[in-house]
């Protein structure tokens, strides 16, 4: 990932509707490209949003897989190598890595202007008839209805602010999440510095999709806030000296286990999130996915680079 700010491409609106982002365009059999304007970039982010660039890469492998197998995508492992400008279109290239009766696995390269941005690959299984089962219990929390918007939160915490970069930074970071096509509600008092946090998570004005797509959907989603939970870890520390500033985010890799084939983005699914470890300038978040009848539908894991300001250094860190 780079950080050259005087090459940073200006920032996209997010779409308000999510199948504006989890869309591609084939241009062959195995190749596909982003659509423009479909690559968003989050307020003080360095480049687009991971999240639109796994769910357009696993539709991307989604879409090499012959109808009629009944395989299903079950698991997806992922590596951000590049900053992503949302002015250039990304070209997925897709590999049949392997095809079998029971799995079958694809990869795909992100590429933009020649060069690999980010990598995944994608295992695709037939259901298991005879399957045994087990499950962490969903968590007890507020319901949806008594949950705040997050872009409510973010507008109160701006409220409070006296720091005009600080308030300024949660203003626009309430815009973007009022612009989502994901709706973001904090299941967690704000107040509550204890871990694991809950947010309540479900995609506005969304059809019922099929369940291939629903899950493109669901890793959109699994990208929002997800590092902002290490860094909560970090700051909530009392081992780590305040005044805790941080000089650097960055996701590094993203892994997804899907253990439903028929949920509904449209509804919403409670999102339990924990940093188990931060430290040597990364951190590592854990996150589940519940529905509203209790089933764990999917677990994610992510990694990223979580690095503190060095007062020694006054040039902007570099990967």
């Amino acid at each position: 990932m780079d950080d050259d700010s005087a090459t940073r491409p200006s920032r996209e609106v997010e779409h308000t509707l999510i199948n504006a982002s989890v869309d591609l365009e084939q241009l062959d059999e195995n190749l596909f490209r982003s659509h423009a304007r479909s690559l968003w970039v989050p307020y003080s982010a360095r480049g687009v949003f991971g999240g639109v660039v796994i769910s357009q890469a696993l539709l991307a492998a989604t879409k090499s897989v012959p109808e009629g197998q009944g395989l299903h995508a079950h698991s997806l492992q992922c590596y951000f190598l590049l900053t992503a400008s949302p002015s250039i279109p990304i070209l997925y290239y897709v590999e049949r890595t392997r095809q079998g009766r029971s799995f079958a696995t694809r990869s795909v390269r992100a590429v933009q202007q020649g060069r690999t941005i980010f990598t995944l690959m994608v295992s695709f299984s037939k259901v298991e008839v005879n399957n045994l089962v087990a499950q962490w219990p969903m968590p007890k929390v507020k319901s949806p209805e008594d949950s705040m918007k997050q872009e409510d939160v973010l507008q109160h915490l701006a409220d409070m602010e006296s720091d005009p970069k600080r308030k300024e930074y949660l203003l626009q970071h309430a815009q973007d999440r009022k612009n989502s096509p994901i709706e973001i509600r904090m299941a967690t008092d704000i107040t509550v510095t204890d871990h694991p946090v809950y947010y309540w998570y479900r995609a506005r004005a969304v059809p019922k999709f099929e369940a291939p797509y629903q899950k493109c959907i669901l890793a959109y989603m699994a990208d929002l806030n997800f590092m902002n939970v290490a860094l909560r870890a970090v700051r909530k520390n009392p081992d780590n000296p305040p005044p805790v500033t941080i000089n650097m985010v960055a996701s590094l890799d993203h892994a997804m286990w899907f253990y439903d084939h028929d949920f509904d983005t449209g509804e919403w699914l409670l999102y339990s999130m924990d940093s188990p470890r931060a430290g040597l300038g990364r951190g590592t978040v854990m996150g589940c996915f519940y529905n509203q009848a209790g089933k764990l539908i999917a677990v994610a894991a992510q990694e990223g680079v979580v690095r503190g300001r060095d007062p020694r250094k006054d040039a902007k860190s570099k990967l």
